[in-house]
């Protein structure tokens, strides 16, 4: 009977062990499955997503006095990944045109014709890419990476 026990703990100890050290390798894996399947999503919504992005940002009213003119998306997509929670999120250089609003004090302002350079943020929740409307104002992509170092790392773009 003893060594029945030990011969259960035994297995029970190895299949414990066993699953430890697998873990780190399926959840690598699991990630990076996770990611693929994003970038594959992005692709395929992309006209829509930057519909949607640019009606969120018409629409937030920011910046102050401002509305969207135009709104013109580069080709190339980063995505980072948040370092608490794990979630993935793309960033894609924007050129914007702005034009006063009616009535504000940004009339007759001489830098209104300047175009801006911003990133566009989507972020990949339960299996769907989406959009409020956020705009990283004055950093392209990589800089905004890099200004974020602390809360997100380059996942590959």
């Amino acid at each position: 009977m003893d060594q029945l026990l030990l011969i259960v703990a035994a297995v029970a100890g190895g299949l414990i062990i066993g699953a430890l050290l697998a873990w780190r390798p399926l959840r690598r894996f699991g990630r990076q499955v996770h990611l693929e399947r994003a970038r594959e999503s992005f692709r395929l919504q992309r006209e829509g997503l930057k519909a949607k992005f640019t009606q969120a940002a018409q629409a937030s009213g920011k910046p102050r006095g401002l509305s969207w003119k135009d709104c013109q998306f580069e080709s190339s997509v980063e995505f980072v990944r948040d370092k608490q929670t794990g979630d993935i999120a793309a960033l894609v250089g924007v050129t914007i045109a702005f034009e006063a609003v009616a009535g504000s004090d940004m009339e007759g302002n001489p830098n209104l014709g300047n175009l801006r350079n911003a990133s566009a943020v989507f972020f990949f929740h339960k299996g769907h890419w989406n959009t409020v409307g956020r705009a990283v104002f004055n950093m392209n992509p990589p800089e905004a990476i890099e200004h974020f170092k602390n809360q997100y790392e380059r996942v590959g773009s």
